[in-house]
């Protein structure tokens, strides 16, 4: 495994979270503020608060409200955003967490990755503010992940779904006027559409988190539970079958390397990079790429950018299809947020999240093309068909399993490594059976 050592770096040090995580700061002595993202600034101690957000997916408009906001809501404190990479994630989470004088206070961290943090204490009880922040009105599945014995520890910042973006100048080129209606049909049409230079679906062969739609269509499960108790299920009949549709499907329309994973699928679609790389006539992605597909315009400010897939004979949308038709249940994208158990500060970084959690920040998440938390805002989203197939597709999503180790799987790119074994041809089955014993004892904390 490419990354044992500092995998296993990651799951001793989350074994001391249990130990450190809940033994807390500091806190600043203030009652739960007003609602709707206020706070009673002259009962909270000033300080200085550091959020973590990860990757690029929130606008700077919305981290340049979140800094205002806060700033002017508690005079004399300041608010710090710091971005973090994804593939380092649970890595620094792992060491700074427990670390009250380096601890972030509030934390971005991916609804798959967020249960090995809440199962050892690693964030703030946030129960008393469920309601306050939205409750029943908030993304059941990502606030199921992010609880543990029936209290709130990381409550959903926002979803995205997946779906198909496809070229449809080269599908109507190909005699493909209608999107697929099943999910063979889709594996047919994108096989048509492959040539020596173009992808019919550019898909890499490391990228499970699209690839495990297939599992999921086919009835398929990565894992089970039993009490408490995690089984990897990669050697269920179902998960094979979808497994292996996915081999074929990328083995027979996929230009792309199989040691590929976090792909800037929107490229090749794009026409590929300079000529750098193949082209493709279908990729899946979260929602919120769409701002990265169209031609080339100038905005407001004069800079170039893509224009949002305007030209509708050229691009277009659908859900992937099911194995009998209806949509596929995806992958869920999306985040959770919570506070550190460690924050020195959790009174000003409870009054963050009265304004995250606010209807101006939920508003302003759709708006910009991310699904917020909060189900009163989903038309935030828009009326179009951008915002109808997100909404259809993460309605049928699911989630990985909400296992305490998992984080540690992802850190270990546990799964990479076996979609890539399969992506060059590898035994399902035998694969599987191999995996199922690999993944088994990490699902379960064990190293």
């Amino acid at each position: 495994m490419r990354t044992t050592t500092k995998a296993a770096a990651a799951v001793a040090a989350l074994s001391m979270l249990s130990l450190t995580a809940c033994t807390g700061g500091t806190g600043d002595s203030q009652s739960a503020g007003a609602s709707g993202g206020e706070s009673d600034a002259s009962s909270t101690q000033a300080g200085e608060i550091t959020l973590w957000l990860a990757g690029s997916d929130t606008p700077d408009e919305l981290r340049d409200y979140l800094k205002t906001t806060f700033e002017e809501q508690n005079p004399g404190s300041t608010l710090t955003i710091e971005e973090q990479a994804w593939s380092d994630l649970v890595t620094k989470l792992t060491t700074s967490l427990p670390d009250a004088a380096n601890t972030p206070d509030v934390v971005e961290v991916g609804n798959t990755q967020s249960p090995t943090f809440t199962t050892v204490g690693a964030f703030l009880d946030i129960s008393d503010m469920y309601d306050e922040l939205g409750g029943d009105k908030l993304l059941q599945s990502f606030v199921d992940v992010g609880a543990v014995d029936g209290k709130n520890y990381t409550l959903p910042y926002y979803f995205g779904s997946r779906y198909m973006f496809y070229r449809k100048d080269l599908w109507t080129a190909a005699g493909l006027t209608e999107p697929p209606k099943t999910l063979s049909e889709f594996s047919e049409d994108v096989k048509k559409l492959t040539t020596d230079t173009q992808s019919g679906f550019a898909i890499g062969g490391q990228d499970w988190r699209n690839g495990i739609s297939w599992v999921f269509a086919n009835g398929g499960e990565l894992a089970t539970v039993e009490g408490t108790t995690w089984t990897s299920t990669l050697s269920d009949p179902n998960t094979i079958k979808g497994l292996t549709m996915w081999q074929d499907v990328y083995r027979n329309a996929s230009k792309l390397p199989s040691t590929e994973r976090d792909v800037s699928y929107w490229d090749f679609l794009n026409d590929g990079t300079d000529g750098a790389a193949p082209a493709a006539a279908t990729i899946m992605a979260p929602g919120w790429a769409r701002w990265s597909i169209g031609d080339m315009t100038t905005n407001d400010a004069g800079e170039e950018v893509r224009d949002g897939m305007a030209d509708e004979s050229k691009f277009d949308i659908f859900a992937l299809p099911g194995v009998d038709g209806g949509i596929a249940p995806v992958f869920a994208g999306g985040s959770n947020i919570g506070i550190s158990a460690t924050s020195q500060h959790p009174e000003l970084a409870k009054g963050l999240l009265r304004i995250i959690f606010s209807s101006e920040y939920q508003q302003m998440l759709g708006e910009n093309g991310l699904g917020p938390a909060n189900s009163d805002f989903m038309s935030s989203l828009g009326d179009d068909k951008f915002a109808q197939t997100m909404i259809e597709t993460a309605e049928s999503s699911k989630l990985t399993p909400a296992a305490p180790g998992w984080a540690a799987i992802e850190g270990a790119f546990v799964y990479e490594e076996l979609f890539q074994k399969i992506a060059d041809g590898g035994d399902v089955a035998a694969l599987a059976k191999e995996y199922d014993e690999k993944l088994t004892p990490m699902l379960n904390g064990q190293s």
